[in-house]
């Protein structure tokens, strides 16, 4: 963990460069998994999200589980049990937003699961200072410090100065080449336009299965009952 106190967030308009896609869904089940599957029905529906280095593919959550912090393991075959209000989001160029909202309509088989978008609607990225990528690409063996290190560097080189940072328990994907491994990374007291940049950018590989997809958090001190600060190096 990381921990370094600094000053506020300072107030700026939200450019609309970069933007989320949510799209009302018809799909009562999808595997806990499904990061595989989502990514390539989408990937034959809109063939120009491999061209688009800014385009990402939020994976779908079921209600209660939108701000979870840590999420057990799964099974391969376990399923997610999705409500009307369940939405598939994309993170796109505004540029693109137009041509994925032809999407409309479209049923995708996602793993065998059928899933039906319905309208979709542009939004803006949040200004808070606290943000959360559930999944972030990393080695297995890795460990909490090394991968915070990593991460650090990693965002160095987009602007972003780690000032807090925690990260959850290691996840892993399944794919036809072999496992991707993931870690959650939550930040806090980010700059405006920090914020804005890193969920411009992302960070790290694999951004169309979920990764490296930063989305607002209320705060970090919740989750940081049980641990000690320690600053950063």
């Amino acid at each position: 963990m990381f921990w370094q106190e600094d000053g506020r967030n300072e107030r700026c308009i939200i450019p609309d460069a970069v933007m989320d896609l949510s799209f009302q869904m018809n799909c009562r089940h999808l595997p806990v998994d499904h990061a595989y599957a989502l990514s390539t029905a989408l990937r034959q529906a809109l063939p120009w999200l491999d061209e688009e280095p800014l385009a990402a593919i939020h994976l779908v959550y079921a209600a209660g589980s939108q701000n979870g912090w840590m999420r057990p393991r799964h099974s391969p075959d376990e399923l997610l049990h999705l409500s009307r209000r369940a939405r598939l989001c994309l993170r796109l160029p505004r540029t693109r937003i137009t041509d994925a909202q032809r999407l409309t309509g479209t049923t995708l088989n996602i793993a065998g699961h059928p899933l039906t978008l319905g309208r979709a609607l542009p939004r803006s990225l949040s200004k808070l200072g606290t943000l959360f990528a559930r999944h972030i690409h990393c080695e297995p063996e890795q460990g909490e410090g090394a991968f915070l290190q990593d991460m650090a560097r990693e965002l160095a080189v987009l602007g972003v100065h780690v000032r807090k940072a925690l990260c959850g328990l290691g996840m892993e994907f399944h794919t036809p080449e072999g496992p991707l491994f993931t870690r959650s990374l939550m930040l806090a007291d980010l700059p405006f336009a920090e914020s804005i940049r890193l969920q411009q950018q992302g960070v790290g590989r694999h951004r169309l299965m979920g990764c490296g997809i930063f989305i607002p958090h209320k705060d970090i001190d919740p989750v940081m009952i049980k641990e000690r600060p320690e600053p950063l190096q």
